[in-house]
């Protein structure tokens, strides 16, 4: 199942890149309002398909005409109990045709915000600013085995390997030198395995780790493809920083900035698009 999910991200991943590129010159919160744009108007799109639109609009009225009640007899507990529990009645009922749609987009969203996260939650290596290469052994380092870095150009390796048998990791000290993507090379008993890096502070696509096959992890690192399985390297990370969004002076998580502007848009345009929320 594991290598089902990492083929469909390699083509996601592809897609997203193609995708945001147009989008690179932008800052972060530029490009990430057109992102929470386009999804605003998929997600409209999906629910005006999926839901009931006619009993969602009816259920709201009731809600609100029990809400006008409470206000209208609020000298009369009786009704206002009445009105309060014909309210989480509708509003239940209200839940469960919002169901439906959750339900479509919910598996998708899950792979969106996987692959969003890698382009927006990390900034980007500066040239001339060291950072760190780990490798992490599937156990302390057994006797006799040598690991070796095959850096390309425009990045330096600082350091031969450096090992902490207690952690089971390797590091090297790398110092990027010219921006773009570059990919690492990593010799360790024998084996080979590759790591991508890249230098540059736009919005692109950046893997922190990369780790070993499996499920779990096929869903939520989907920038590279998995670490064999039986492989001695069990995950290889790069010391990205994480990003945050300037909003207002603000410094939030991509995240928040993504759903806020994708509910603020979906709010403005669902009355275009024909749609009751």
């Amino acid at each position: 199942m594991f290598r089902l999910i990492a083929a469909f991200n390699v083509v996601l991943g592809s897609v997203f890149d193609a995708l945001l590129r147009p989008l690179a010159a932008l800052p972060p919160l530029g490009s990430l309002t057109v992102v929470s744009l386009v999804t605003a108007v998929v997600m409209l799109l999906v629910v005006r398909r999926t839901s009931n639109q006619r009993a969602l609009d009816q259920v709201k009225r009731q809600i609100h005409a029990a809400l006008f009640e409470i206000r209208l007899f609020n000298d009369d507990l009786r009704a206002i109990f009445r009105a309060q529990a014909e309210m989480l009645r509708h509003n239940l009922t209200y839940l469960r045709l919002s169901l439906a749609p959750m339900l479509w987009m919910i598996v998708p969203f899950v792979f969106v915000i996987a692959q969003l996260q890698f382009q927006y939650g990390y900034d980007g290596l500066e040239a001339g600013r060291q950072v760190l290469l780990a490798a992490h052994l599937r156990e302390s380092r057994p006797s006799g085995v040598v690991a070796t870095l095959e850096a390309p150009a425009g990045i330096r390796a600082d350091t031969e390997a450096v090992w902490f048998p207690a952690a089971q990791d390797v590091i090297w000290r790398l110092t990027p030198q010219a921006a773009g993507d570059h990919e690492l090379r990593l010799h360790v008993a024998g084996q080979t395995f590759t790591k991508t890096i890249h230098v540059s502070s736009r919005v692109a696509r950046r893997s922190p780790a990369r780790l070993e096959a499996g499920f779990v992890n096929a869903i939520l690192y989907p920038a590279e493809p998995p670490l064999p399985t039986d492989a001695v390297v069990t995950a290889i990370s790069v010391a990205y920083p994480e990003r945050d969004i300037n909003v207002l002076g603000w410094r939030l998580n991509w995240m928040i900035v993504f759903f806020a502007l994708s509910i603020v848009f979906a709010f403005v345009l669902r009355k275009p698009f024909g749609v009751t929320l």
